[in-house]
């Protein structure tokens, strides 16, 4: 082996010296010159230093060599190894949001470390641990009010800049990546009230009992005396109450409306009452009612107060609830055979409709297929009309339905973490339901009307009429956000492609990664097979013919739906509704 030793040398004076050392003698005179030699050596410059390789030198100083050797050696180690690490841990690169090449809409780029990345920065650890996709895992029980502070979020409301709230984070951002949602990822959202007894996980995808799955039901309310009454109705008809949680965004005038969880009486006088036996999983976020810019953004609240139920409901905060609903609505859920399938419809009138054991009195329903242009002041706009309610053409299964409604709405939970609200959409009544079902149906989502109700609306007419039209409406803030509603209308219109008119960079594109459509279908498609020009602000008449009538749509349709029940393959659907009888008035 070849072995280095370093000694220090001064030219000049070394050599002087060893002369005079051949010609001594005297021990004690040899002995001072090497101590000399020795200072000499230790007062020469790094510059001076040469490499010597003697059989001596060598034999001398072994073991300090040895010694040096390794530390060189760990020295170069550790540098080595932190070049890796640098290199390693270096970004990719990250091109944030682009154009697309044929649409008006970002789209946010995005690989599996950066999802999970993103997924991090914005759940807390009161969230419970992530799996590899970055989705959290859900648990159960869970309420908000058991969270850490670190999870609320500083939202600054969509109609006043100098206005900051505090609100619950999400629980998980989109996860569908612009990408075919499969089922792999859909069985990792949804929680099981009882964990699984090998693993204790409360996430069992489809494994999980039909009487386990628990349920989230988003209630956003105005000044509503019947809110209460709502919740009452859910847990207290509900076959597996203990499985439901409720949350409700409560925007109310504090000391004049009532507050939505509190019992109509209290608890020690009658403690049976739901809001007593089911308190703890009732979470509400109180707003006060002048911040209040309608249901879009109060319903985006309420989709962050969600926590990784396996069902989501959505309600209108008067609504009574029929015996069962539960197991019955699940049950139409699962007899869909599509993981994408979101129950929705204009709820009947309450009256004459439930039994007093709780029962339903009907046997028609309601289907989501009339709709039509209206202006206004907010610009040009689809609204849905009055809808039919008749015996169902299709039976023992919902039925496809073109449109998703707000007043009630049930799917699996990821419908709700995939399409959440946008809160940049202030003092938007009418148009709300166009977002959220053209953007759903661009992520994969479809639309059924549930063979049979399990709920039902209390409307201001008939009976009800004195006391509904005393409950109080978010219009009544319009002179306070004057102008909002027309920019939000805007970037409504911009984000769904019906406004073609408009220049793209007129309008808001904050978060639209979030907030926007999918890649899965594009919303010209919706426009073509149901007949929606809207450059000419125009559609076609008497939908209902194809939609309800002996179930046309849902049997050309679903006749398409993949074989492992991820939604309807729309590039094998080439359909275009045309008016078959143009010059008749059509049902509005």
């Amino acid at each position: 082996r070849i072995r280095f030793c370093i000694r220090a040398k001064e030219r000049g004076k070394m050599g002087s010296a060893d002369d005079d050392d051949d010609k001594k003698s005297d021990m004690s005179s040899r002995r001072m010159k090497r101590q000399q030699r020795r200072r000499d050596a230790a007062e020469t410059s790094l510059s001076n230093v040469q490499i010597v390789c003697t059989k001596s030198a060598l034999h001398h100083n072994k073991n300090s060599v040895e010694l040096g050797l390794v530390i060189s050696m760990g020295v170069v180690g550790l540098y080595l190894f932190g070049c890796l690490s640098s290199l390693v841990s270096i970004p990719k690169i990250y091109t944030g949001r682009i154009i697309g090449a044929n649409l008006n809409v970002p789209v946010l780029q995005r690989d599996e470390d950066l999802v999970f990345a993103l997924s991090a920065m914005v759940n807390s650890p009161a969230s419970g641990q992530r799996g590899l996709t970055g989705i959290p895992t859900a648990k159960w029980p869970v309420s908000l009010r058991d969270e850490s502070p670190d999870n609320i979020d500083t939202l600054v409301h969509p109609a006043n800049e100098e206005i900051e709230m505090q609100v619950p984070k999400f629980w998980s951002m989109p996860v569908h990546d612009n990408e075919l949602f499969t089922r792999e990822k859909a069985m990792k959202i949804g929680s099981c009230a009882e964990p699984d007894p090998m693993t204790g996980s409360f996430v069992r995808g489809d494994k999980c009992p039909t009487k386990d799955r628990t349920i989230f039901v988003a209630i956003a309310s105005y000044r509503d005396f019947q809110c209460r009454q709502t919740v009452e109705s859910i847990f207290g008809r509900a076959a597996h109450p203990h499985r439901i949680r409720i949350a409700v965004v409560d925007q109310i005038v504090a000391g004049e409306d009532p507050v939505c969880n509190s019992p109509q009486k209290p608890c020690d006088e009658d403690p049976s009452q739901a809001l007593c036996r089911f308190q703890d999983q009732v979470d509400v976020y109180e707003m006060e009612a002048e911040l209040s810019v309608g249901p879009v953004f109060a319903r985006h609240i309420g989709h962050r107060m969600y926590r990784g139920e396996y069902y989501a409901t959505q309600s209108d905060a008067h609504v009574t609830y029929t015996q069962n609903w539960d197991m019955d609505i699940i049950e139409q859920m699962e007899q869909s055979h599509n993981e994408m399938a979101v129950l929705t419809t204009y709820l009947t009138d309450v009256q004459g409709s439930i039994s007093p054991e709780g029962r339903s009195l009907r046997r028609t329903r309601p289907i989501m297929c009339n709709t039509y242009y209206e202006g206004g002041i907010q610009g040009m706009h689809l609204r849905h009309g009055s809808q039919p309610e008749r015996f169902p053409s299709i039976h023992g299964q919902p039925q496809l339905a073109p449109w998703w409604a707000a007043g009630y709405s049930f799917s699996r939970g990821h419908f709700i973490v995939n399409v959440p609200y946008d809160p940049l959409q202030p003092m938007i009544f009418q148009g709300e339901e166009m977002s959220i079902g053209i953007r759903g149906f661009t992520i994969g989502y479809d639309f059924y009307a549930p063979e049979r109700s399990v709920c039902f609306h209390h409307y201001a007419i008939g009976k009800n009429a004195e006391k509904r039209n005393k409950v109080k409406h978010f219009w009544e803030n319009g002179p306070k956000y004057a102008g909002v509603g027309k920019k939000a209308m805007a970037r409504l219109l911009g984000i769904v492609h019906m406004n073609p008119e408009t220049p793209i960079d007129s309008w808001d594109h904050t978060e639209e990664d979030i907030y926007g459509i999918g890649a899965i279908r594009q919303p010209e498609q919706f426009y073509n097979i149901f007949g929606i020009d809207v450059v000419k602000k125009t559609t076609q008449g008497h939908l209902c013919k194809f939609v309800d009538d002996n179930g046309n749509m849902h049997n050309e349709f679903t006749k398409y739906l993949r074989k492992d029940g991820m939604g309807i393959d729309y590039t094998n659907i080439n359909y275009h509704w045309v008016d078959p009888v143009p010059d008749a008035k059509h049902f509005k």
